[in-house]
């Protein structure tokens, strides 16, 4: 009426992959979730839309904001200026303007130098010296060595070791978070730059959202024969049949684990993301080396020259987890806490189905991820990798662990097409998880050979 133009979202709830009516309301009837979402309102003066998207799983995101929390606000090694700092660099690799706008504007909150945001030329030089570290943890990091500790450690502008853990996991964190946020579809908050508009809600827009939305689950029903829940739950009782009555020698387990790893090169990700709001986003100037992207631990047609991670000579829950606990303090609980959270959720459902033992499958998709960093689990039959994850839901993990920022709409709609939306971003939270453990792995373990 007075010509004041009002910004509105651009997108249509927290998620461009998952319809609104669909995603937990913060007024939910559900105590704990509404509770959980008060206390992240008041964390960060916003209920964020990835809050709202984890909101699907409340005993995870208990365990989460708990995490991010310590990570982010309370003491610690760090200053708050950097931590913020480092979640924008970590951010910035995966080019997630999503959580690089959060972070820049938590960092500034914290009275941070404006200068810095200008790019890494304008940091202090002992953030810049984190610049290779990030880089490697990001995309390969099975290269990181006992070196890239040392160098950190040492001379002018030098990291103590429990300042070099806290970055690592404040890295480790923001990679592995960028993979959630790609991998739900996660929509931009509103006073992002590219997050509203001043142009007014046309009438045919949020019926042309619904209308996307019938016509995907039209052509979900009429689709033919991928693998259901019931062809999925009849491989799990005969795996578990068949387990019963033979016995794998590790050299057999060896080689469905290189089975799996060459098959994951035949998956090949999409292009990189072309959407108009990465094209305006100058997250460039907080990357270096932007051609240093994944690779795949195991090249085709190459002699392999870096070992596979053996887990039983170095595992999250024999070293990693006293090594952190012991370098920031109480960090490695908050951890294994989220780890085994995310690993261990179920509701027994699988689709339509009730009461259905769900670990194989869980145990499947987390060992698959861990397998693309190069890491094998000695006590795992990979063989169960093949019969239970087919290629479209191998596909999807694959994209979203190494790739996110190339994660489209299509590659979230093509896989479980008979599971909740829950159950699919429960795959999102465990490639979250997972993620971040293979990096916090590599990493520790060459702290610790620096150590000794």
């Amino acid at each position: 009426e007075r010509g004041v133009q009002i910004p509105r979202p651009v997108g249509h709830g927290p998620s461009s992959f998952i319809p609104e009516h669909e995603i937990v309301p913060p007024e939910t009837d559900d105590e704990q979730t509404r509770q959980l979402f008060v206390d992240a309102f008041l964390q960060n003066n916003r209920l964020e839309n990835i809050t709202s998207v984890m909101g699907f799983h409340p005993q995870y995101l208990e365990s989460f904001l708990r995490l991010q929390h310590y990570l982010l606000r309370l003491d610690g090694p760090l200053p708050q200026d950097y931590r913020h700092y480092i979640g924008v660099m970590a951010a910035a690799r995966h080019q997630c303007s999503y959580l690089v706008d959060l972070q820049e504007s938590e960092f500034l909150m914290q009275d941070g130098d404006p200068d810095w945001l200008k790019g890494l030329d304008y940091i202090p030089q002992k953030l810049k010296n984190l610049c290779e570290l990030n880089k490697i943890l990001a995309h390969r990091p099975w290269l990181i060595t006992k070196q890239h500790i040392e160098q950190l450690l040492r001379g002018n502008d030098s990291w103590s070791l429990s300042e070099l853990v806290h970055a690592i996991v404040l890295l480790a964190h923001f990679h592995s978070l960028a993979s959630f946020v790609f991998g739900t579809g996660i929509n931009l908050e509103i006073d992002h730059e590219c997050g509203h508009t001043l142009q007014p809600a046309s009438l045919s827009e949020g019926a042309n959202d619904v209308e996307a939305h019938h016509s995907n689950s039209v052509a979900s029903s009429l689709e033919t024969c991928e693998p259901g829940v019931e062809m999925l739950m009849h491989r799990m009782k005969k795996i578990q049949e068949a387990a019963d009555l033979q016995e794998i020698s590790q050299e057999e387990m060896k080689q469905r684990f290189e089975k799996v790893e060459k098959q994951s090169l035949e998956l090949l990700p999409g292009q990189s993301a072309c959407s108009e709001c990465l094209a305006v986003s100058d997250y460039a100037k907080y990357r270096d080396d932007p051609n240093f992207h994944y690779e795949d631990f195991a090249k085709r047609g190459e002699e392999r020259t870096i070992p596979t991670f053996r887990a039983q000579d170095y595992s999250w829950e024999d070293q990693g987890f006293s090594l952190v606990n012991r370098l920031y303090s109480d960090i490695g609980q908050l951890l294994d806490d989220k780890f085994r959270m995310a690993y261990n959720l179920t509701y027994y459902t699988m689709g339509p189905q009730k009461d259905v033992d769900t670990t194989m499958l869980r145990a499947a998709i987390w060992n698959y991820i861990h397998c693309m960093f190069g890491i094998f689990h000695d006590d795992y039959d990979y063989g169960e990798v093949n019969q239970l994850l087919d290629i479209k839901l191998k596909s999807f993990i694959k994209t979203v662990t190494c790739y996110p920022e190339r994660t489209t709409r299509k590659d979230y709609d093509n896989f479980w097409k008979e599971f909740k939306h829950s159950e699919k971003v429960h795959v999102c939270i465990m490639v979250l998880e997972a993620r971040m453990q293979a990096e916090l792995l590599y990493a520790l373990r060459a702290i610790m050979k620096y150590m000794t």
